[in-house]
């Protein structure tokens, strides 16, 4: 056993339970062996269909994985435990959050009035105004928005979507290197990831149609400012995903337009295209607050009905005071002054940080978003060669499925000068990284 935590228990159950509580508190760290069946069968003094039937659970559940002749591990990001980012050191600048300029945020302020009284919205979930504003806001950039609903976040939406209508065991077809979080969430809904690759346009079409015929039930994919790759979709790509998604019509395609006003790059969505089961979703906590956790999607009647569903059985609506305050801030010509601002701040830092880089040697990828992905050999070398030079940056392993190593940076509030300073830096670290490998 590779590990000193015990095992225990001696129903399935009784096991499940027992890896479970190791997993959270720590005894079994993600990639942590667990006994061959009949190992722990032994030592337990149970029936290996007992232990069998514990690991087909947790691997249900996604607390483990099974890697053929390698066993079965603790899943990298389990569902038990949150796989949050390490706590930046003290003293270090930080560029690895992924988070907006705080300078470029409007200021949060509640509505005035209050929802009077206690009654419950069930019956208009959604306020009218609000949805007319996304109507809008979405149906400028040609996305059909017939129907439209909201939820707590785009993560809250895309989770209720999977659950609804796909089971443990399901295939989901993901960006690679993608977003983590989304990978998290889908391995802790007990479905599997197939690795989809992306360049500097998205998804690659050839890719797709490999995981399609791989047997994925879902897609999820974003438009523009691909986390963590930077990729937005160019009228080209667009058509051949949209070819490519005609030939699996029972499919569901999800589009996560995270960052849609501050991406830097024009929306260009398969949906347009007109596929039988589709969502396109947007959050607004980049570029309006990270506290405002709402999002909006458009979605064909059936994604609608299952959603809602779900939705009305949990939390049954997004508050009314949340929609007041983000419909207050959509529709207000200084918020859309500010946004618009970001916009072209983020674009310029973007750049400058891949123009720096690219005059040393070091290529980067970043078209839209709020960050650039570089390429490395060895991520933990650069990340801790950064890190004695005072940067702290985001290594690639949390991002990635099968793709080559890499970092991520949030440039959102670098400046000109930090740019140039932290180009140098990094590549002398892949020099020195470089010096170790023997070039």
């Amino acid at each position: 056993m590779a590990t000193q935590y015990e095992i225990s228990g001696t129903t399935a159950k009784g096991i499940t339970r027992s890896v479970e509580q190791g997993v959270s508190e720590g005894g079994l760290a993600p990639g942590a062996a667990l006994p061959p069946v009949r190992r722990l069968a032994e030592e337990l003094g149970v029936s290996p269909g007992t232990v069998a039937t514990a690991y087909k659970e947790l691997r249900r559940r996604g607390i483990v994985v099974t890697l053929g002749r390698g066993g079965t591990v603790v899943a990298q990001a389990p569902s038990v435990a949150s796989r949050r980012p390490p706590k930046v050191p003290e003293g270090l600048r930080d560029l690895a959050g992924g988070h907006p300029d705080p300078a470029l945020l409007p200021a949060l302020v509640p509505p005035s009035r209050l929802s009077p009284g206690v009654r419950s919205h069930r019956s208009s979930p959604r306020l009218a105004r609000l949805e007319d504003a996304v109507r809008e806001w979405m149906g400028a950039d040609g996305v059909p928005v017939e129907h439209v609903t909201f939820a707590h976040g785009a993560l809250d939406f895309v989770g209720r979507v999977l659950s609804a209508e796909l089971r443990p065991g399901d295939a989901v077809a993901m960006e690679d290197p993608g977003y983590h979080h989304l990978l998290d969430l889908v391995a802790a809904l007990g479905l599997r990831s197939v690795p989809v690759a992306v360049d500097g346009e998205g998804m690659r079409p050839e890719e797709l149609r490999g995981a399609l015929r791989a047997g994925v039930r879902a897609v999820v994919l974003s438009p523009r400012a691909q986390n963590p790759f930077g990729g937005a979709f160019s009228a080209a790509r667009r058509d051949a995903l949209a070819g490519v998604l005609q030939e699996a019509p029972e499919v569901l395609v999800v589009e996560n337009d995270h960052a849609s006003d501050i991406a830097g790059a024009p929306l260009r969505s398969p949906a347009t295209a007109g596929p039988a089961r589709w969502a396109h979703v947007r959050t607004v906590s980049k570029f309006l607050g990270t506290d405002l956790r709402w999002a909006a999607a458009a979605c064909d009647p059936v994604t609608l009905a299952r959603h809602d569903g779900r939705l009305l059985l949990t939390s049954g609506w997004v508050s009314h005071l949340l929609q007041e305050t983000v419909y207050g801030l959509l529709t207000d010509p200084d918020t859309g002054a500010l946004v618009a601002r970001a916009r072209a701040e983020y674009a310029l830092r973007r750049t400058a940080l891949a123009r720096e880089l690219g005059e040393r040697g070091v290529p980067a990828h970043g078209g839209s978003g709020m960050n650039l992905w570089v390429p490395v050999r060895d991520e933990s070398a650069v990340v801790n060669g950064l890190r004695s030079r005072g940067w702290w940056v985001a290594a690639g392993a949390r991002f990635r499925l099968a793709s080559a190593p890499g970092v991520r940076i949030t440039t959102t509030d670098l400046d000109a000068a930090e740019a140039a300073r932290l180009a140098s830096d990094f590549a002398a670290v892949l020099g020195e990284s470089e010096a170790t490998y023997g070039g």
